[in-house]
């Protein structure tokens, strides 16, 4: 099974510029936690993400304010991808390596596509593999490789 087959399509993304206090309301919005960032609304091309602990530990953490802090501030980079044509099983083991609770899809000019949740892979890969996913991802800071923070 390939990621396109699972993937959200056309996730909500949002600028560089984008304010914090927006980017938390797009994700109240969209019941999701994390946004990616693109260059620009003509240039989709991914340049990081911005999760709800992005805005936790870089914002409200630090006394920041959301209304005036961007994307650009806070957000994590580089951003580890996947591409539509990659495996489903192959999509599992980046998010286990990276401890990721979700990984942006993107085409073959680096441009977001797509996103795959660990709830994609709780709905579509077997029991075991899902298992196996969500024990690595929930393992504490520090018993494993932790690279990025979405």
């Amino acid at each position: 099974m390939k990621v396109r087959e699972i993937m959200t399509r056309e996730p909500v993304f949002c600028a560089p510029e984008t304010k914090i206090q927006d980017v938390a309301r797009m994700m109240v919005e969209q019941d999701c936690g994390g946004i990616p960032v693109v260059e620009s609304s003509r240039s989709k091309q991914l340049v990081g993400v911005v999760t709800d602990r992005d805005i936790a530990v870089r914002v409200v953490a630090q006394g920041r304010d959301p209304s005036r802090t961007t994307a650009r501030d806070c957000m994590s980079n580089p951003v580890v991808t996947v591409t539509a044509e990659t495996e489903v099983e192959s999509c599992c083991d980046v998010l286990e390596q990276h401890q990721l609770r979700r990984v942006p899809v993107v085409d073959e000019r680096g441009e977001i596509c797509g996103i795959v949740a660990q709830a994609d892979i709780a709905t579509f890969a077997p029991e075991r593999k899902t298992a196996e996913v969500v024990r690595s991802i929930s393992q504490p800071a520090g018993t494993t490789q932790r690279t990025r923070s979405y």
